[in-house]
């Protein structure tokens, strides 16, 4: 390393749906210097969501370039750079790393059709070996290849971001290109249990050659290329680290890195997140996937909610008043004065799909609703309905893994600013909810899994501990769990017999 080792500075790169994040931090974890930049995204009509690959990468430069611009002069030097970002979706890259597909994450619904066909087929082997209720890279890639042969006949590999970010800031070919570990899952084309390719269902798809390494998070997978160290500003040379997916990166930064830890991320897609020590199927409910933890060595039991917060935000955009400037914080403290159970009214708050277990037609609803009824019943109602969503996981997870002692379930992400949606979580599930005083967990997280591959930072989990503290707690009250638990149960019922309701 040039600079001394305290002098250090690692730089870690989130390539989120909607925003793109630097964030320049020392071995101490205090962050240095930070950038967001908004993505552009093309969605002509209802169904496609498409991100050019190019577009991205730009983007991320000119995100990592002003971080870098930030810095105080003789503070230190950038030893490391790491990506953290979306966990499922495929891009496809010819032999220049052009990108032929664009990015398609889950919002780009179009290749639905062709998982409910796998799922059909494979449903056994993508939850068993696979590990995931909703693979998005296996339909995804069938898709392409049906709808789109001529662009198909280009690619060479598919990819997610981080390893499409890697490659380009490398210089590396696209024969060498990465995938790291904890991303595998929500391809449909892996084995958990082993952290491989799958390779029968990969040659059944005729994939197996265009699918990248698969490396651990912390392994150096390249050397920042001359051409692009001058654009950023850095020095050629520079390690680039695999990093983790989001939600992992999230759970290293957290501190949530020992069995039966657990983090719910209450954002745009909710995320909950169980460490546990070995992958065991919720062949019975679907109720979880099945992820690798940052180590390569223990597993995570992971359910996400697709669009909780986009439907909350969609809620005030639609149905708040003009004058409720404050959003968010006027409808908790309205909601906060509604009884549990919201006198009678129950909501199933899935409007963007359920991905475990997976239905991607499934809609909202509200029932039970009358005249008496108000905006903050309904608010309270979805509150209480991912809530219900997110109890039915632990439950799950309680009974597959009887042997972890029930800890407290730390909450991040824009929700954990919520105080009644904290309690009621408490109140549902039976645990308490502790928030906590960092908000750039995935970041973080991502620069420690920088360290580690560096050789500076021997265990993640001692790091990370050191560097974060709980700020409040809420306890559940026996009472309102009691109540609750007749209510989960009704809920869980009205959800599964949606499930065939959309289908036209």
């Amino acid at each position: 390393m040039g600079a001394s080792l305290e002098k250090t500075l690692l730089l870690a790169v989130d390539l989120g749906t909607s925003f793109i994040k630097s964030g320049i931090y020392d071995i101490s974890g205090n962050c240095i210097a930070c950038e967001v930049k908004k993505t552009a995204s093309l969605q002509p009509e209802t169904g496609i969501f498409v991100q050019k690959g190019e577009a991205l990468f730009e983007t991320a430069l000119t995100c990592m370039s002003e971080a870098v611009r930030k810095v105080p002069e003789g503070l230190g030097r950038v030893e490391a750079i790491s990506f953290t970002g979306q966990m499922a979706g495929v891009m496809g890259i010819d032999r220049e790393w052009k990108d032929v597909t664009g990015w398609s994450c889950s919002l780009d619904t179009r290749y639905v059709p062709y998982a409910r066909k796998q799922l059909e087929k494979y449903g056994s082997d993508f939850l068993a070996i696979g590990g995931t209720n909703a693979p998005l890279m296996a339909p995804k890639i069938e898709w392409f290849q049906n709808v789109f042969p001529v662009e198909s006949g280009k690619i060479v590999k598919y990819l997610m971001l981080n390893g499409y970010c890697l490659g380009r800031l490398g210089g590396v070919r696209p024969e060498e290109a990465v995938i790291d570990v904890s991303m595998i899952t929500w391809s449909g084309l892996a084995d958990v249990n082993t952290g491989n390719w799958a390779s029968d269902i990969c040659r059944e798809l005729e994939v197996e050659e265009k699918l990248p390494k698969i490396v651990t998070s912390t392994q150096v997978c390249g050397f920042l290329e001359k051409n692009m160290a001058k654009i950023l500003g850095l020095t050629a040379g520079i390690p680039l680290i695999a990093g983790a997916g989001d939600k992992i990166a999230g759970c290293v930064g957290a501190s949530v890195t020992e069995t039966g830890d657990m983090i719910f991320e209450a954002a745009s897609y909710g995320g909950f997140s169980c460490i546990v020590n070995d992958y065991r199927p919720d062949t019975n409910s679907g109720n979880y996937d099945g992820l690798i933890m940052a180590d390569g060595c223990k597993r995570v039991a992971h359910k996400y909610i697709p669009g909780s917060g986009i439907t909350l935000k969609w809620f005030l955009d639609n149905f708040t008043n003009p004058e409720d400037i404050s959003g968010f914080q006027a409808m908790d403290e309205k909601a906060g004065k509604v009884s549990p159970g919201c006198d009678g009214l129950m909501a199933v708050g899935l409007l963007g799909g359920s991905a475990m277990p997976f239905n991607g037609d499934m809609k909202g609803m509200w029932i039970g609703h009358d005249w008496t009824h108000r905006k903050e019943h309904f608010y309270r109602a979805l509150l209480e309905s991912f809530s219900f969503e997110l109890a039915l996981t632990i439950d799950s997870i309680e009974r597959n893994y009887p042997e972890y002692q029930k800890k407290a379930c730390k909450l991040i992400g824009g929700g954990a600013r919520s105080e009644l949606w904290a309690q009621i979580l408490a109140d549902v599930t039976g645990r308490t909810f502790q928030t906590v005083d960092r908000e750039d967990n995935a970041l973080w997280g991502t620069a420690i899994l920088a360290g580690k591959g560096l050789g500076i930072f021997e265990k993640e989990d001692k790091i990370a501990a050191r560097c974060i503290q709980t700020k409040k707690e809420f306890r559940p009250d026996e009472e309102r769990f009691l109540f609750y638990q007749p209510l989960k149960e009704r809920y869980r019922v009205l959800r599964n017999k949606m499930y065939n309701m959309f289908l036209l």
